[in-house]
This record gives C-alpha cells, sequence and structure tokens, in this order.
C-alpha cells in the first residue's frame, strides 16, 4: 500500500513540473533539500500549486493539497518500473515536511525578475499624425487628433516633434493638444526637441507662438525649462532681428530659476546691437561683466565691435580692460578699430593713447594705422606738442612713421603759425629718408601764406617744383589768395599765367576769388572781365554773384564818369 502512496506521490510531482512549466514565470527558485529529488518543480511557490488546476481543469496531471492520494491504485509490476529501488520510499516519506520547511523560509514577490516592456511606436498612428501635421489644416487639428485615439508616450511626442518637413505652427498646436491631457508630463528633452523643430522653420510667426508656448509651460512647469532652451530662442530672435523679443526672453530667465551663461549674453547683445538698441545691450553687458560669464575672445571682439559701431566706443572700452585682466585678447582688427572709434572724440582720445602702450614686438611693428589715429586726433585737439612727443616715440621704439605722420604734426603746427618747429619737422622727415610730398609743402605755403610771408612761401613753392613735376590747383590757389590778401593782384594774376605753363588747369575757386578780389579791392573790372572771357574758353561756370559784382563796378565806374564831366561843365 505505502509502496503504492510513493509511487504514485512521484507520478503526481512529474506531471505537476509539466503543469507549471506551461505557465509563464520567470521567478526560478532553488532549494536545497537534504536529499536529492527526482523533479525539483515540486518546489515551486503554493501560489503556483493553487493556479495549476485553473489554468488546465482537464489536465488529469494536475495536482492540488484535496487530490486523494488513496484513489491512485499502482499494480507491483507498475511499481517496479517507475521505482526499482526500495530506500526510494523512505526518502518520499518525508517529502512533504521537507516541502513545508523550504516553502516556509521562502518569500515570493511577484513580477520579480521580470524585465520592463520596451514601448513600441504604433506605426500606423504615427503616420496618420504626421499626415496630418505636415499637411495644411484649418480648426480640425484637435478634433482629428482626439479621432486617433493615441497613446501620449514621450517617445511617440519625441517623434513626431524630430520628424522633418512638419509646418511650425501645427508643431505648436500638436504640442498644445498634448498639454492638455494631464496624464502626459511635459519634460525638458521634450521642449528641447519642440524648439529646435521651429529653429528650423525660422517663421517670425512661428516663432512668437512658440514663445507664448515656452512662457506658458514655464508658468506652469517648474524646471521643465532649460538655459540651452532659453538661449535657443534668444539666437533665433538674432537672426530674426527681433531684439525686443530676445531682450524679453533674457528678462525671464530669473523666472524660470535659470542662470544666465556666456551663450545667453553674446546672443541677447547681438540681438539688441542689431537692432541698434544699445542702451538695453550696454544694460545686458553690464551684468555680463559683474558675472564674470565672458565668451571667447572672438565672440568679445565682435562685442566690442558693436559698441564702437554703435558709438559706445568708451563702454567697448570697458569691455576690453576686463579682458585684458583676464589674459583675454581680441582679434588685433578690433583693438585698431577701437582705437579708431575713439579718436574720434576729444574726450576719450587719452584712452586710445593709453591703449598704444599695449602693443609689442611684431604687433607693435606694424601698428602704423592705430598710431597714425591717435596722431591726427592730438593734431585736431591743437595738442600739437602731444602729437610730436608720439612721433619721437614712434621714431625710438617703433612702429616708424610714414609721411601722413610727419604731414599731420607739420599741418598742425603750420595752421598754428609756429612755423619754425613745422620747418624742424621738415627737416627730421628728409633726415629719416623721406621724400615731402605736394601736400607737405602746401601746408607750408599755407601756413607763410597766412602769415603775409610770401616770399618764404615762394620758396617752398620752388622746392616743391624741383622736387615735383606736376603740382596740385590748391597749391597754386594757397599763393593767390596770400597775393589777393596783400592786395598785390599783379603776383596774383603772375601766379595764374604760370599755371597754364606748368600744365595745372586753374579752377573756378581761383578764378572766382581773383575776380572777387579785384573788383572788391582794386575796383578793377576790366581785369575781371578779362578773366570772365578766359573762363568762358575753358568751359568754366562763374556763379551768378561775381558776375554781378563786376557789372556793379563797372556801372559805379560809369557812374562816377559821367558825374565827373557833369562837375566840369558846370
Amino acid at each position: 500500500m505505502w509502496r503504492s502512496i510513493a509511487a504514485g506521490s512521484r507520478l503526481v510531482a512529474r506531471n505537476f513540473g509539466v503543469a507549471t512549466e506551461k505557465v509563464h514565470c520567470s521567478q526560478t527558485l532553488s532549494l536545497n533539500i537534504s536529499r536529492s529529488l527526482s523533479k525539483p518543480s515540486l518546489y515551486r511557490s503554493s501560489r503556483f500549486l493553487s493556479e495549476s488546476p485553473a489554468a488546465n481543469p482537464k489536465d488529469e496531471s494536475s495536482f492540488s493539497p484535496e487530490t486523494d492520494l488513496s484513489s491512485l491504485s499502482f499494480g507491483e509490476n507498475e511499481y517496479a518500473q517507475m521505482d526499482p529501488s526500495a530506500d526510494a520510499v523512505e526518502s518520499n516519506d518525508n517529502l512533504g515536511e521537507t516541502y513545508d520547511t523550504q516553502m516556509e523560509n521562502f518569500d515570493f514577490i511577484p513580477g520579480e525578475g521580470k524585465e520592463e516592456e520596451a514601448y513600441e511606436i504604433d506605426g500606423d498612428k504615427l503616420e496618420n499624425v504626421l499626415s496630418l501635421l505636415q499637411s495644411s489644416v484649418d480648426g480640425y487639428l484637435e478634433s482629428s487628433l482626439d479621432s486617433f485615439d493615441l497613446d501620449l508616450h514621450e517617445d511617440f511626442v519625441l517623434k513626431v516633434l524630430e520628424t522633418p518637413l512638419v509646418l511650425g505652427e501645427n508643431l505648436v498646436c500638436f504640442f498644445k493638444w498634448v498639454m492638455k491631457h494631464p496624464e502626459y508630463k511635459v519634460t525638458s528633452s521634450v521642449v528641447d526637441a519642440l524648439v529646435k523643430a521651429i529653429c528650423s522653420s525660422v517663421g517670425k510667426k512661428d516663432v512668437y507662438a512658440l514663445w507664448d508656448l515656452v512662457k506658458e509651460i514655464g508658468g506652469k512647469e517648474k524646471g521643465v525649462l532649460t538655459v540651452e532652451i532659453l538661449n535657443e530662442l534668444i539666437s533665433l530672435f538674432s537672426k530674426l532681428g527681433k531684439g525686443k523679443a530676445a531682450f524679453e526672453v533674457f528678462n525671464k530667465f530669473g523666472d524660470y530659476s535659470c542662470v544666465a551663461n556666456q551663450e545667453t549674453y553674446y546672443f541677447t547683445i547681438e540681438a539688441l546691437s542689431r537692432r541698434k538698441i544699445f542702451y538695453s545691450a550696454w544694460s545686458v553687458c553690464e551684468k555680463m561683466i559683474e558675472t564674470g560669464s565672458l565668451p571667447d575672445s572672438e565672440k568679445v571682439g565682435k562685442i566690442i565691435s558693436w559698441f564702437c559701431k554703435g558709438g559706445k566706443a568708451k563702454e567697448a572700452h570697458v569691455v576690453y580692460t576686463l579682458v585684458k585682466e583676464k589674459k583675454m585678447y581680441p582679434p588685433q582688427s578690433v583693438v585698431n578699430f577701437l582705437i579708431s572709434s575713439l579718436c574720434q572724440k576729444d574726450e576719450t582720445v587719452k584712452l586710445a593713447l593709453d591703449m598704444l602702450d599695449d602693443f609689442s614686438g611684431e604687433g607693435r611693428k606694424y601698428a602704423i594705422k592705430p598710431f597714425s589715429s591717435v596722431i591726427c586726433s592730438l593734431c585736431r585737439m591743437k595738442d600739437v606738442d602731444g602729437a610730436k612727443t608720439l612721433l619721437s616715440k614712434m621714431i625710438s621704439e617703433g612702429p616708424p612713421p610714414g609721411n601722413a605722420v610727419f604731414n599731420s604734426v607739420i599741418s598742425a603746427y603750420s595752421k598754428a603759425g609756429d612755423m619754425t618747429p613745422a620747418m624742424e619737422m621738415l627737416k627730421l622727415m628728409r633726415s629719416r629718408g623721406l621724400k615731402p610730398d605736394v601736400y607737405t609743402y602746401t601746408v607750408l605755403m599755407s601756413g607763410y601764406a597766412n602769415g603775409g610771408q610770401m616770399e618764404e612761401a615762394c620758396e617752398i613753392l620752388n622746392e616743391a617744383k624741383k622736387n615735383h613735376s606736376r603740382l596740385s590747383p590748391v597749391t597754386y590757389h594757397t599763393l593767390i589768395r596770400g597775393y589777393c590778401k596783400l592786395e598785390e593782384f599783379d603776383n596774383a594774376l603772375k601766379l595764374l599765367n604760370e599755371m597754364k605753363d606748368v600744365g595745372v588747369q586753374p579752377n573756378v575757386d581761383e578764378y572766382n576769388k581773383l575776380i572777387q578780389s579785384l573788383c572788391l579791392k582794386a575796383l578793377d573790372w576790366r581785369t575781371a572781365e578779362k578773366l570772365l572771357e578766359d573762363m568762358k574758353l575753358k568751359g568754366l561756370h562763374l556763379n551768378g554773384i561775381t558776375r554781378a559784382l563786376i557789372r556793379a563796378v563797372k556801372e559805379l565806374e560809369e557812374d562816377a564818369i559821367e558825374n565827373g564831366e557833369a562837375l566840369v561843365e558846370a
């Protein structure tokens, strides 16, 4: 009897293992039993023991605690075939006791060991959504989306946003529709994908709609908006020339708990500078300086250039000073442009002069343009001695001054009437192997002529004719004006004729000045009329005022003659 029961229990255990293997369970239990058993599936959890009959109620091999083992009958031959060893009976006597002990020590966790199922995008639904968004839909977008019965998983939304050739307006509407579903959680990655998708379309209407949506997201979802997302918007507004909109995004950083970085400041200043809103651009730049969030040297150079173009050279110099302290060096072309911009106003020339000390080595050797700009500005300010000092420094330390630098100093001395230092500059110029040009001689003649020193002026003219085969009309005009001022009209006419001989054609200014002087000072309308006829032959036109002046002087003389004859007769 007991042999039959033992053999039956082994058969039930074997059948139970087959049945439980049909149930999909990922948890495998390893139970250590003191003595080996033929089938380890006996040591499954009680939960599976209870579920096995339900899973296969018609299976004859199903086992439950209520199974009546006594109803099973086996013959001795059958038992011998199944277990010829008699010792197996003893081990099966302890089967129930051992099983209960193991089950008491085992805690089963439902679902443990199962891998999370990967989300799979429904291709048909995705195709329907993309087809809808890639077409122009007027007012029916949301209702059409509702009819699709979509599973709004983040992967699905990202796939839609990252698909090219989708209208930006429709993407914004789609995202607004998604946000209406409370079960969907907006994330930074999704918003970033939306911003990049709209940025690729570059439509002004779409960008403003996107900004309104981003503000809505920022008001509802904390921590979703990132610095990168806002920087994308500022950069896009800058490309579109919308400086005020970019400035609005910049001012929202604090509301969205974002900290501006180097790109934030750069893109905002760029956007405002493009629209010439330099006051706001400087306020952003001040914050950049306070935080020390400076972009790279190339971008700093662009910021300096923008402020220089906007007439903010002094502010640009502040940026330059800061980056210099941080051992950052903008491109040399930017530094030259800054010096040139500072030289445009007398109040900032000193800053430009100080910047020249930053040049050294090869950079100083080729810095003739910024040095020339400073010298010209000092001469304009009538600080000729300062210009001369800088010129001497250029001679000793570089860059070597050229004709333009010497001419600026000589011209400044000549205009001031200081002809002695002007001639000293001329000698210094020659000593350095430089040849004075026509402009050099002209400014020297002008200085002498203005002082009434016509003899010295003529000496300069003779030297100029020796060194230059062709002079300019301005050179002769300077001397003609000087002779007219002294009322030496014969010498003035002589110079006018000399111009014709050397191939320099007088212009209207020479004739006009000489005719006016003849009429007003010498009352010589006859010579004036000859000059007028000469002008007509050369195709030059004299203005009406000077013509009227000739007639007036002529009529005045005729009236005087008539009155004189009347007096004689009387």
